[in-house]
């Protein structure tokens, strides 16, 4: 079944008293991108935690965050005090206006280029540290891929219903298309007729029956609804495909509508018209719904 681009995981876990917590969320995209936000002692996680995202997502917007929290030293970086006086040092400099007492801030002197230095993670905490985002991103990446497949479910049902719908229309049409060339058959032969009482002269039944064949040549729309039934097919068959097929199905509802159009365009008749008009607004529904499938 088809699987839906908009889903949301979570996973946590606590290693040597720090808590780790991933929130991974996907909305639609055309292709897929991700957007990363790691701590900064966990930068160097990012290409681990790509590679397992692009592994089993193939389209949407990937939006992924991992927040770390301990209640110990062993998150904390180091304070650069050289750098810190030194800010204090030249904001002491500042000519202030009569009145105005200076006041430092620790918080916002903290948030200064170069006062707080990052802990230094040797390669074993690296190893260890990316071994545990790959643990997290897979848990995260199976409640989000359960979700997904969840809402494809209803969205695949969905999609097929309005298939069915555009079939019905299709079918009446295929239907009425042998009623039109009867219908103007008749109303040909009428209006001659009358002219030729009128004008006292006869027309040959040979030159009635090509202005019928040429009428019926050119709005046949055969092929048309032979390749919609094609496209019709296809879109079901996809559906119940495991893989990643949203860009295909977006082809696919494009070469609908493309169809639809000429059908549109060659028949002369208000019923087929009518049809035309609802298949139309049928595969827009398509359009819109295919553009959240992955």
């Amino acid at each position: 079944m088809v699987r839906s681009m908009t889903g949301y995981g979570s996973a946590e876990c606590v290693s040597d008293g720090v808590s780790y917590a991933l929130e991974i969320r996907t909305l639609n995209h055309r292709y897929l991108k991700l957007s990363q936000k790691l701590p900064e002692t966990l930068q160097h996680c990012e290409n681990a935690l790509e590679k397992a995202v692009r592994e089993r997502i193939a389209r949407g917007a990937v939006y992924v965050s991992i927040r770390i929290r301990g209640e110990g030293a062993e998150i904390a970086g180091s304070i650069n005090r050289a750098a810190a006086q030194q800010y204090v040092d030249q904001l002491g400099t500042l000519t202030l206006p009569d009145g105005v007492s200076s006041v430092v801030d620790l918080a916002a002197l903290a948030l200064l280029p170069g006062v707080c230095e990052p802990l230094e993670v040797d390669e074993a905490l690296r190893e260890k540290q990316e071994q545990l985002v790959r643990d997290l991103a897979r848990r995260g990446l199976d409640e989000l891929l359960n979700m997904r497949r969840t809402e494809g479910i209803a969205l695949g049902e969905d999609i097929l219903q309005t298939c069915g719908q555009i079939r019905e229309h299709m079918h009446g049409i295929q239907q009425h298309a042998h009623v039109v060339i009867d219908e103007y058959h008749d109303r040909l032969r009428e209006k001659v007729n009358t002219l030729m009482n009128k004008g006292g002269f006869e027309l040959e039944q040979d030159g009635l029956m090509r202005e019928v064949a040429i009428y019926a040549e050119r709005c046949d729309v055969s092929e048309e609804i032979t390749r919609l039934a094609a496209h019709l097919e296809q879109f079901g068959n996809m559906c119940q495909s495991e893989e990643p097929v949203g860009r295909t199905l977006e082809f696919l509802a494009q070469e609908l509508l493309r169809e639809a159009t000429t059908i549109g365009s060659k028949s002369n008749d208000n019923n087929i018209a009518q049809r035309v008009v609802s298949i139309k607004g049928l595969i827009d529904r398509l359009k819109e719904q295919v553009q959240n499938v992955e």
